[in-house]
């Protein structure tokens, strides 16, 4: 085949180009080609705007039809002359060997788990129905929980997949990069992909000992953000007095954001050995930790500022003894003077609430509920909750009543509000909001919270229960766990459809003790189907519980491979 010679060959623009290449390498050394730099943005500037408007100098000349292949081998070859021509850089130190994990390594069935679980985090989600297979993906939280509380170390070969399974799911992360450990963090610093555990909870695992003052204090005054963090919460938690004094001897030179962090930390352990810091600290610049200090504050019954706010807060209810029956009374503070605004009340509403109700509400919510009971003639918190409230302040008033009752974790208020689970929540005292009775249920023992969720689902089904059913302890505590199955036993024979009920019954998988499968065994098999249910519904759930089952199952497995005690040759070698 003859060749056309108005049209230049990748030959025939070599010499041109690799003698400007030599050139370049000559006086600038790096990538060869770099005097081409030019050249090149001239080929994508062409690329860009089409051969029909602009055409490179060195194809100057051809015909228009032949522009756009000429353009493309001059791209591809000063594509493979850039590549070629790069020269290796300089060798680049070698990293720090990897610290020692001194903790025990995972027995190899759950070694074995755990390989199992990463891979199928990242399985594709079938389409459709979930199939009667466990979801591996949601085990993922419970086995790294179960794996930490035994003090066992991820396996090195596994950490890749755990800082990746940590990167996608911020839920992950505290325990994930806990079992990662200090071979983790060493790893995520050589990924710029992984430099989220730098910042994260995980890196308390590099920690110094609470005790050791020399360590502590570099760490302080050297460490990343995360670091400094997870460290003023381990030395609060072993010596609340400590941690305070270390937050004090740099708090006047920390930045506003880091301050309000570092505030948060002060929860574990408060006591009114804190009351003097956080007292200054309501003269804070900034808007957010003062709020944060008086938060606190509100939060120490015996503190100067929670009596403050009582003495406002009586002054705005009392009880009225002239009426029919005794009935608490209601004025609402006219004005949001700068005291109240220094003890952390907030002076402009939100959109769509009035003034006064607002303030009104901030008071009592950071009053001590122990100035009630004086301010009622003695009565106890039932009897309180239970008194009519006149011009319509009730919903305000015990709303706010809530609010303290959380915040200064009031197992007497929060019972009083919560009420009889079997009254209807609209009726009930306290409030109607699902939201807030689960932190109210939250105050509560564990054993008395599973009580209380258990006889309201007896009472009004699952519809409702989700959110309460959140706040539970895991695993579900008779006769929690029973209610439960009895529920979704109802629904099943009433033959509604199992996705109306999706939602408790993945809070099922991860919070039913693995015992129950037994319990379940008999609602797995496939229902005959009445003319009066929906046409489906029993394969549905049939298939439901199997999953619920065989989830169970396997939490179980996973329970006793985190058990079995790790034979000698599986500890990993020194690296």
């Amino acid at each position: 085949m003859e060749t056309d010679p108005t049209i230049p060959t990748p030959g025939a623009l070599l010499p041109e180009s690799g003698a400007r290449d030599h050139d370049t390498r000559e006086e600038g050394g790096g990538e060869c080609g770099g005097g081409e730099d030019g050249g090149w943005e001239e080929l994508v500037t062409s690329a860009l705007l089409g051969t029909d408007r602009r055409v490179p100098a060195r194809l100057a000349g051809l015909p228009g039809s032949d522009l756009p292949g000429a353009l493309l081998d001059a791209a591809a070859l000063h594509t493979v002359r850039r590549r070629a021509g790069l020269r290796p850089g300089p060798a680049a130190p070698p990293p720090e060997p990897a610290p020692e994990d001194h903790r025990r390594p995972l027995p190899g069935a759950a070694r074995r788990r755990l390989d199992q679980l990463l891979a199928g985090r990242a399985a594709p989600s079938p389409a459709g129905r979930r199939g009667a297979a466990p979801d591996l993906a949601e085990l993922l939280p419970q086995w790294l929980a179960l794996a930490n509380e035994r003090r066992f170390k991820a396996p090195a070969a596994t950490l890749p997949a755990l800082l990746d399974a940590a990167r996608a799911r911020t839920d992950l992360r505290p325990q994930a990069l806990l079992l990662a450990g200090p071979r983790g963090l060493w790893l995520a610093r050589l990924n710029p992909e992984w430099r989220f555990a730098l910042r994260g909870a995980g890196a308390g695992s590099s920690l110094p000992d609470p005790g050791d003052r020399e360590g502590v204090r570099a760490l302080w005054d050297e460490g990343l953000f995360a670091e400094r963090v997870a460290l003023l919460g381990a030395v609060r938690t072993e010596d609340p007095a400590a941690g305070l004094a270390l937050l004090a001897s740099t708090w006047s030179a920390e930045r506003a954001e880091d301050r309000l962090m570092f505030l948060d930390s002060l929860r574990a352990g408060l006591s009114g050995a804190d009351e003097e810091f956080l007292e200054e600290a309501l003269g804070d610049r900034s808007r957010n930790v003062r709020a944060t200090a008086a938060e606190l504050l509100s939060a120490l019954p015996a503190s100067a500022l929670a009596g403050r706010m009582a003495g406002r807060a009586v002054t705005c209810v009392g009880l009225d003894r002239t009426a029919q029956s005794p009935t608490i009374t209601v004025e609402a503070p006219h004005e949001c003077d700068a005291a109240m605004q220094r003890d952390g009340l907030a002076a402009t509403p939100p959109a769509g609430r009035g003034e006064r109700s607002w303030w009104l509400g901030q008071l009592v919510e950071a009053a001590p509920l122990s100035c009630w009971p004086p301010r009622f003639g003695g009565r106890g918190p039932e009897e309180i909750v239970a008194l009519p409230v006149a011009d319509d302040w009730q919903a305000e008033l015990h709303a706010a009543w809530c609010r303290a009752a959380v915040r200064q974790r009031d197992a007497a208020w929060s019972r009083a509000l919560l009420g009889s689970p079997a009254t209807p929540p609209a009726t009930g005292p306290g409030t109607s909001s699902l939201a807030e009775r689960a932190q109210l249920l939250s105050t509560l023992p564990p054993a008395e919270r599973a009580r209380w969720v258990g006889a309201f689902i007896a009472a009004h089904g699952l519809s409702e229960a989700f959110q309460l059913l959140g706040v539970c302890e895991v695993p579900w505590a008779e006769p929690l766990g029973g209610a439960v199955i009895d529920a979704l036993d109802i629904a099943r024979e009433a033959g509604s459809y199992p996705w109306s009920f999706s939602g408790v019954m993945g809070l099922a998988e991860r919070c039913l003790a693995p015992e129950a499968a037994r319990q379940l065994e008999s609602l797995t098999a496939r229902p005959e189907e009445a003319e009066d249910i929906s046409p489906g519904a029993g394969g549905y759930w049939s298939e439901a519980f199997q999953r619920l089952v065989s989830t169970l199952r396997l939490r179980e497995a996973m329970r006793a491979e985190l058990t079995e005690p790790a034979r000698t040759e599986l500890t990993e070698p020194a690296r």
